[in-house]
């Protein structure tokens, strides 16, 4: 991924995340951890309102970290764009997701001019047990 190349720092994007979405989201969103060439990674630590019964991170709280986090590879590929939108979005759940961090790892397969496809993988304490994988398209605004 090095032909990638980032133009946003982690402050800078966190920062964009929390002006583009509304207040009461905060919470949900997920901090930016790490960006590099192709790159970014993200973490939520789940409240209540994101758990299912069982005590395990609800599917919506998952598909909305991978979603929020390939918004943030982009982003941090080609600036603060808030009109990079969600064209697709499927994802796989491998495994029951514990209340505990989950850490979204987005990485872009293709950057385009008018779209860009992203593979995120969620794991909690071992990258290579991820507990879902997403493959997401997003339309650029152009």
């Amino acid at each position: 991924m090095a032909q990638y190349k980032p133009v946003m720092t982690v402050p800078d994007l966190q920062a964009f995340l929390l002006r583009a979405f509304p207040e009461e989201a905060h919470a949900r969103i997920g901090v930016v951890s790490d960006i590099a060439p192709g790159l970014a990674r993200m973490h939520l630590d789940p409240g209540g309102e994101s758990l299912r019964p069982g005590d395990l991170v609800s599917g919506p709280t998952q598909m909305a970290l991978a979603d929020v986090a390939a918004y943030a590879v982009v982003l941090a590929h080609i600036g603060p764009q808030a009109m990079a939108v969600t064209s697709n979005l499927n994802i796989a759940f491998l495994r029951g997701a514990r209340r505990a961090r989950v850490i979204a790892e987005a990485r872009l397969l293709k950057l385009g001019r008018r779209l860009a496809m992203i593979d995120v993988r969620l794991w909690q304490s071992d990258p290579d047990e991820p507990v879902a994988q997403a493959i997401v398209t997003y339309a650029l605004p152009g």
